[in-house]
């Protein structure tokens, strides 16, 4: 399988993106045993069904890469990206779209990093993202959802939020080499540079 130096992989609930990343995090262990892999996952666990859904993910992922490890961040991709990019470490993001949720719509946003000052604005924490993107020494594999082809949403928020994640979308895209969008289990490139 061949591995980009950055892949945006777009999709709807299920349609195997996250799977996809897991097979791009294993082909790369297989390349070298000098080799290592970091999920960043953005999910959180506000209830009990989340709970056990991420319990269930983790299990399975071990199952499936063995070697993948894993860093919970869902706020400060920026800093994880800077801080965990290396040129032998394939980053996986897993996910944007939750990324994007934690910013525009927390569920408790004085649960969130009270030992810290306040958070940047979303625009800038976004402008950081990128930035330690492009400057990532390593491969790095983007994971988001592609919302915006069913109905457009009632209410205000959710359509500002659905706009917000389409632009998110559209800059990761701009900023990766390659952009997956999955479907059925099944991969559609829609733009591929360059490879490794």
């Amino acid at each position: 399988m061949d591995i980009a130096r950055s892949e945006l992989i777009l999709g709807g609930q299920k349609s195997g993106k996250s799977r996809r990343a897991e097979q791009l995090a294993r082909a790369w262990l297989g390349r070298s045993p000098g080799h290592a892999a970091l999920l960043i996952a953005t999910a959180q666990a506000h209830d009990e069904e989340m709970r056990a859904r991420i319990v269930r993910h983790q299990r399975e992922r071990a199952e499936r890469v063995p070697g993948l490890a894993l860093l919970e961040e869902p706020r400060d991709l920026a800093a994880a990206l800077a801080q965990h990019g290396a040129p032998g470490t394939l980053v996986v993001v897993d996910c944007l779209t939750l990324w994007l949720t934690h910013w525009l719509m927390p569920v408790a946003p004085q649960e969130y990093e009270p030992n810290r000052p306040p958070a940047l604005a979303w625009q800038a924490q976004a402008a950081h993202f990128f930035e330690a993107l492009a400057q990532c020494p390593g491969p790095v594999v983007l994971v988001g959802n592609e919302i915006g082809l069913g109905v457009i949403p009632l209410g205000r928020e959710v359509r500002a939020f659905v706009d917000a994640l389409g632009v998110l979308n559209q800059q990761a895209a701009a900023a990766c080499r390659r952009v997956t969008l999955m479907a059925a289990g099944l991969p559609l490139t829609l733009k591929d540079e360059a490879l490794l």
